[in-house]
């Protein structure tokens, strides 16, 4: 069974549409990234998903349980992490007796100090909250939400606030908990993380699913047009190539194919046949940025503006 089922969810207040027809499975021990610009409807889905908002329609299932039967919430809360954009912490509490008495609210959770590790805390592990820097603060609520080794994991913009290290370490962790079993639900804005993270994504516009598939599919992309891109020697004239091409920025050579690889092919061996170097050699598609902004610009998705 999948660890989250959803169908023909609907939710609305009073004349807005929040959330129409929306549809979405999550694998066992998969990331899935739920993308999505504000008001598309994210916030709506993922409280229903989690329990906290009651749905006007649709099916969902999650872990095996109704997130909206109050009779089995407890024993579905027991088994999620969330990490949401910010979360309340006794700022006078250290980062060991935050995670401590967090621990204590489930059957099964993991070692304090095992998540201070995972975290990357353990300089901190005895220092109050409110000395912590934003990104260190960031990494303690991701630890609260791993504290009770959960089956499935929220996180609501995991890596805001941290430098690129501390971004780098997340996506580690991430990774690392996916390898263990455990289900991920992503919502985040940068595309890169999607890339480095996810194992399929689905983009929400104007309360509705508007594309889903693996980030390099997903609205065509691994179809349509390519970009190839090289520097070419101060001796060798871009009239010498075999095909067509177009100066870029940087000094750089561009062609543009939907063929890419006998294009490649011939540039190739061209290259090899007179001994020719070819630096900075590249071969792109439209990017998942490119993708998304198409996607949530789209006219369906403006006919009206929606709350998240």
């Amino acid at each position: 069974m999948p660890a989250v089922s959803v169908a023909h969810l609907a939710k609305s207040y009073g004349t807005i549409h929040a959330v129409r027809d929306v549809g979405f499975e999550v694998e066992r021990g998969e990331v899935f990234a739920l993308l999505g610009p504000n008001g598309a409807g994210k916030t709506t889905t993922i409280e229903i998903l989690e329990g906290f908002r009651p749905r006007d329609a649709g099916e969902v299932d999650v872990l095996g349980f109704d997130p909206g039967d109050r009779r089995t919430q407890r024993r579905l809360r027991s088994r999620l992490g969330i990490v949401l954009q910010e979360l309340a912490v006794e700022p006078f509490f250290s980062v060991r007796q935050v995670l401590s008495r967090s621990a204590g609210l489930y059957p099964n959770a993991r070692p304090v100090d095992e998540v201070i590790g995972l975290v990357g805390l353990s300089e901190k592990s005895d220092a109050r909250v409110k000395t912590l820097s934003g990104g260190q603060q960031r990494r303690l609520d991701v630890g609260l939400g791993i504290i009770g080794n959960p089956d499935l994991l929220f996180l609501d913009e995991p890596t805001t606030g941290l430098d690129p290290s501390g971004r780098r370490a997340s996506w580690d962790l991430v990774r690392q908990l996916a390898d263990e079993g455990t289900t991920v639900i992503l919502t985040t804005h940068y595309m890169d993380e999607v890339e480095a993270l996810a194992d399929q994504v689905a983009v929400l516009a104007d309360g509705k699913i508007v594309a889903s598939g693996t980030p390099s599919s997903i609205g065509g992309r691994d179809v349509g047009t390519a970009t190839i891109r090289f520097r070419l020697p101060d001796d060798v004239s871009a009239d010498d190539l075999p095909v067509p091409s177009r100066s870029a920025s940087g000094g750089e050579m561009e062609i543009r194919t939907e063929q890419e690889l006998p294009v490649l092919h011939a540039l190739i061996d061209w290259a090899l046949g007179r001994g020719i170097e070819l630096p900075g050699l590249t071969v792109n598609r439209v990017t998942l940025e490119d993708v998304y902004l198409r996607l949530t610009k789209s006219p369906d998705a403006e006919t009206e503006r929606e709350v998240s």
